[in-house]
């Protein structure tokens, strides 16, 4: 037992009964290796697992997991390949725009290595089907990019007993751990409590380093293969800190949370909750917003015929050089309170950000001062840009 309440496990999976001469030629640099051998790449055929996300982490964690020659490698995902997934999401390519990331996934990991069998999941992960699709893996890889995916898959894994590695990543930073509740911490030790809604901007608001997910992505894949084999000592009960700008790594000690109410002595979550609310995600700002919202189009005929109407862009500068609307004024949201008095109280305000999450959050803070006469701007620049003036560049 390690001082942070910790403790190294056994490998994970059984050996597969042997493997073929082929294969024994496709992983013979892995079977040269002393602490891997043919005892371990039998142990990675044999392995079953889900990858949640076929997007920025999962593509590098896919991908390596595949060519190491793990046998059955489940994706999650629900989404469709966008131009804008091609900067970092290495699995995919030109041709893919509008596939299924899944059917896209799955052509790849083809080619990479035909022995590995491939299970498409086209759904998202919910409270309702988490446990039932967890529960024929042996180790779960976390590459979503929201909170309330990762504190669901974590009481998944901490309620069926099984590990899954976590990942990530936010402009130049990455983190990385191993949480398995019967060896050591699981995240909510690590994180109480989720960050209030819109505090932490999504990868689509604020950005990502494309290399980064191959960095925290590789990284990943090689604490499944140290999970799955028994190699090496995986970073349960320690985080892994990247800073890219830096390139320097910082390690941080997770203890084991006694209170914790998941994993801890006298846990109080037995099933699965709605991690929406639990993250304070609800519904609400997105029925207020929507019911004091105009649709690009809406908006462009208010324009044109001559209403007073104001635009206010909560978009950060670097998003405003890139694409703006002729007329509209820059006010990030991190500014909004301070700057209120600047937002006319006559004719129509609208409120704008990217794709309206921000523009959303804004709206229902403005009408809680009283400033009533805003709205804010369906879909965002992007819809703008989409359905009023497509010589607007997107991103």
């Amino acid at each position: 037992m390690e001082n942070n309440g910790t403790r190294k496990p056994p490998p994970l999976v059984e050996p597969a009964a042997e493997l073929s001469n082929q294969e024994i030629r496709r992983y013979s640099r892995h079977l040269i290796i002393p602490d891997v051998a043919m005892d371990g790449q039998r142990r990675l055929k044999n392995a079953r697992v889900l990858c949640i996300g076929a997007g920025g982490l999962g593509s590098p964690v896919a991908m390596y997991l595949a060519a190491a020659g793990v046998g059955t490698l489940g994706m999650v995902d629900f989404d469709v390949v966008d131009e804008t997934n091609l900067q970092r999401q290495i699995i995919h390519g030109q041709s893919d725009i509008g596939r299924s990331k899944l059917e896209s996934a799955a052509a790849s990991i083809a080619e990479i290595n035909p022995f590995v069998k491939v299970v498409q999941h086209p759904t998202s992960v919910r409270s309702d089907n988490a446990l039932e699709l967890f529960a024929g893996y042996d180790l779960i890889v976390d590459g979503s990019d929201n909170f309330p995916t990762r504190y669901l898959v974590n009481d998944a894994c901490v309620l069926l007993g099984k590990p899954y590695v976590w990942g990530s990543i936010y402009r130049f930073d990455g983190q990385l751990s191993v949480f398995w509740a019967e060896y050591g911490p699981c995240y909510r030790c690590l994180f109480p409590e989720p960050p209030p809604p819109g505090m932490v901007p999504s990868c689509a608001e604020g950005g990502v380093l494309g290399m980064l997910c191959g960095t925290i992505g590789s990284l990943q894949t090689t604490e499944a293969v140290k999970l799955i084999t028994g190699v090496g000592d995986p970073m349960i009960g320690r985080m892994m800190v990247y800073d890219a700008v830096e390139l320097r790594f910082r390690e941080l000690k997770v203890r084991k949370d006694p209170e914790c109410p998941v994993c801890g002595k006298n846990p109080t979550v037995t099933e699965l909750i709605d991690y929406e609310a639990f993250c304070g995600v609800t519904e609400d700002v997105a029925e207020f917003a929507s019911q004091l919202s105009l649709t690009p189009r809406e908006l462009k005929a208010r324009m044109d015929a001559g209403d007073q109407v104001s635009l206010i862009d909560v978009r950060e500068p670097h998003e405003w050089e890139i694409v703006r609307i002729e007329g509209s004024s820059l006010m990030p949201m991190n500014e909004v309170i301070d700057r209120v008095s600047e937002i006319p109280q006559a004719g129509t305000v609208v409120v704008l950000c990217k794709v309206g999450a921000r523009s959303a959050e804004v709206l229902r803070w403005l009408h809680g001062v009283g400033l009533t006469n805003t709205k804010h701007l369906a879909g965002g620049i992007d819809a703008w840009a989409q359905q009023v003036d497509p010589s607007l560049p997107r991103y």
